[in-house]
């Protein structure tokens, strides 16, 4: 669970191959999308809570590379809890654009302190999956400034103190990390609790990351 930036991003204009002709059409269904994403709730939680992006924002301070990734935890906890939407960008050219240019809806997550039990994170590599393992024994995951982009999350949530339908500018209880663009929609919570959680993932950053029982290798199926 990255830094969310105050902007709104550059559009791409895709991959560098692209024929000139086709520019113009490219730049045009880019710009429909970000119409929808202004007018297009989407769910967040088991909870039923959603947010609505009103304008874009990158969510991350590097280019994702546009793979997504599995993280399950049986179990996660944290104090100061912040949720807003916003868009990726992937690297100028990636081969992982398609017909999306270069763009990903994400829902930024930002904890200030967090714990997570038995974590799983996996990323099909096409045909094998790299599989990192932590925290399935006395000792749980622990992250600082955790900051997960996710266009899916499931799990059974519980909040306390929670506040939704704040401007996402305005958010304090995560943190100077935990702050999105202005206009837009979002929630927070002094504690959030999860369990069986699972996301889908584009990116995720934190200040501090303590891993106890790592263990890392490949595996014909993700977690």
């Amino acid at each position: 669970m990255t830094s969310s930036a105050e902007h709104t991003p550059e559009r791409p204009d895709g991959p560098a191959a692209v024929d000139v002709g086709d520019v113009p059409a490219r730049r045009g269904r880019v710009r429909a999308r970000r119409a929808a994403v202004m007018a297009v709730p989407a769910t967040l939680v088991a909870a039923g809570l959603a947010v609505l992006t009103a304008e874009g924002a990158l969510g991350v301070q590097f280019a994702i590379s546009g793979m997504p990734f599995t993280v399950t935890a049986t179990e996660l906890k944290g104090n100061g809890f912040a949720q807003f939407g916003g868009l990726d960008e992937m690297a100028e050219g990636s081969p992982n654009a398609g017909e999306t240019g270069g763009q990903v809806l994400v829902v930024t997550s930002v904890i200030k302190d967090a714990t997570l039990t038995k974590l799983c994170q996996s990323v099909d590599l096409g045909g094998t999956n790299l599989i990192i393992r932590a925290g399935e024994g006395a000792k749980k995951v622990r992250a600082t400034d955790l900051t997960t982009d996710s266009t899916q999350l499931s799990g059974d949530a519980a909040f306390t103190n929670i506040e939704i339908g704040n401007d996402a500018s305005k958010l304090n209880k995560a943190g100077p990390l935990g702050k999105g663009p202005i206009g837009v929609f979002s929630q927070q919570s002094d504690t959030v609790r999860i369990k069986n959680l699972r996301q889908t993932n584009y990116a995720t950053t934190a200040g501090v990351f303590k891993l106890p029982g790592l263990k890392l290798g490949f595996s014909g199926s993700g977690c």
